[in-house]
């Protein structure tokens, strides 16, 4: 087949197929009246319009040896081709060796081009700038897929270094579970719906459940849909009720839901235990009370919820300011395994202090002392000898892994991540 595309001539008759549908079939020309060129595709019943200039089609033109179907089903080989004022008539032979005529006005509607192979053999092929415009276009989508932006940047916010750092660092986590405890105002919310949209573009996460208290709701709504575009459904008793569906909350991809509401709703705790959530997110979690020996009904929902939710984000101003006590309740909701026993992180953190400082120092001045490279050496043993070694003499990349090295084994390690208007610039 010999497929030519746009034509100088067209007339009624004429059989084309459409570029952009070809499963509509072989099309038939009926009117063409000035700008507007009309096709009838018998195969679906189907009737198009378009612009004659830039109709989306390819006439079809059989050659010699391509086989053709009659509309009744019979097929000849072509042997011969005729143009009859703009009308084209094959000649042919049947199986049978029976020399047939066939116009191109009864050919089968149902020619159709499903592979794309279909489509180079038969000649029906784009132009090329329609080819070069998909190429740059899946170039430029692949470079977005693949930046270490992706996700992070095209908010309507500017984000400054330390909220994209973190939120990167989460981000790219599997189920990440972490405390977020800037201080107020350095952007804890901004964090948070970073990861939230970069954890949903990259797959990572699919539905997430945001906790607030009552009052937040709005301002969470508000933050979500006007700076990443988030489609968030605020949940409250009324719609919880007025949802026809099994599990309400299996309706939405991002639920917004009061602490205080589910707290008091057992039917509303019951489907959202249920619903299959991939990263919880609670705001405020100082508010979450919890003491050895007791816990606050809210502290109990959200320590169930973490127990079957992979992914655990924490927001958190003032996460030490009730005490270690306090502190130890965000970290046991996070990792219970790790932080299981009040008196033995107490233990742990007044041993961490000395290191805290060493590592302090070496991001201040870029060496060790002898007082800091002893105490780190003590705490790592002999296995961090040559590391520690390269860092105190004052290289930069053995210093990063040493730091690195440290935050795996330190305290709160990776769980905790905390910005002082003291260490960020540009904050009064």
């Amino acid at each position: 087949m010999n497929n030519v595309r746009a034509p100088a001539y067209r007339q009624a008759g004429q059989r084309w197929i459409s570029d952009s549908e070809a499963e509509l079939g072989l099309g038939t020309i009926l009117t063409l009246d000035g700008r507007m060129l009309t096709v009838l595709y018998p195969a679906t019943g189907e009737t198009r319009q378009y612009a004659a200039r830039s109709a989306p089609l390819t006439r079809v033109r059989f050659v010699p040896g391509d086989e053709v179907t009659h509309f009744e089903g019979w097929k000849m080989t072509v042997r011969e081709v005729d143009d009859v004022d703009g009308l084209l008539i094959y000649h042919g032979l049947t199986a049978q060796n029976e020399a047939r005529t066939l116009p191109e006005t009864q050919l089968s509607n149902f020619i159709q081009f499903r592979l794309a192979s279909d489509r180079l053999f038969a000649g029906q092929i784009d132009p090329l700038n329609w080819f070069k415009l998909r190429y740059h276009t899946l170039e430029n989508q692949s470079k977005q897929l693949t930046s270490s932006l992706w996700g992070l940047g095209g908010v309507r916010a500017q984000p400054i270094a330390h909220q994209l750092h973190i939120a990167r660092e989460v981000a790219d986590r599997i189920a990440p579970r972490v405390l977020l405890a800037d201080e107020v105002g350095l952007g804890k919310t901004i964090e948070a719906g970073l990861v939230i949209h970069r954890q949903l573009l990259s797959g990572r996460a699919r539905r997430v459940l945001i906790l607030v208290p009552e009052n937040l709701q709005h301002q969470w709504l508000v933050e979500m849909r006007r700076r990443f575009n988030l489609e968030v459904a605020l949940f409250d008793d009324e719609r919880f009720i007025e949802s026809d569906a099994s599990n309400p909350f299996e309706d939405t991809q991002l639920a917004l839901v009061s602490l205080e509401w589910l707290k008091e709703d057992e039917r509303a705790q019951d489907a959202a235990f249920a619903a299959g959530w991939d990263l919880l997110v609670v705001d405020e979690a100082h508010h979450l009370v919890w003491h050895p020996e007791n816990a606050s009904p809210e502290y109990r929902l959200v320590e169930q919820l973490a127990e079957v939710i992979p992914g655990v984000l924490l927001l958190t101003a003032t996460p030490e300011q009730l005490g270690q006590e306090s502190h130890f309740a965000r970290l046991r909701l996070l990792d219970p395994n790790r932080f299981h026993d009040l008196e033995a992180f107490r233990a742990e953190s007044a041993s961490y202090q000395p290191v805290a400082e060493a590592v302090q120092e070496l991001l201040d001045e870029g060496r060790l002392s002898q007082q800091a490279h002893q105490t780190i050496h003590d705490f790592l043993g002999a296995e961090g000898e040559a590391l520690l070694a390269a860092a105190t003499d004052g290289d930069v990349e053995a210093s990063s892994r040493l730091i690195r090295e440290l935050l795996d084994r330190h305290g709160t390690g990776r769980l905790l991540f905390r910005n002082t208007r003291a260490a960020v610039r540009g904050f009064p």
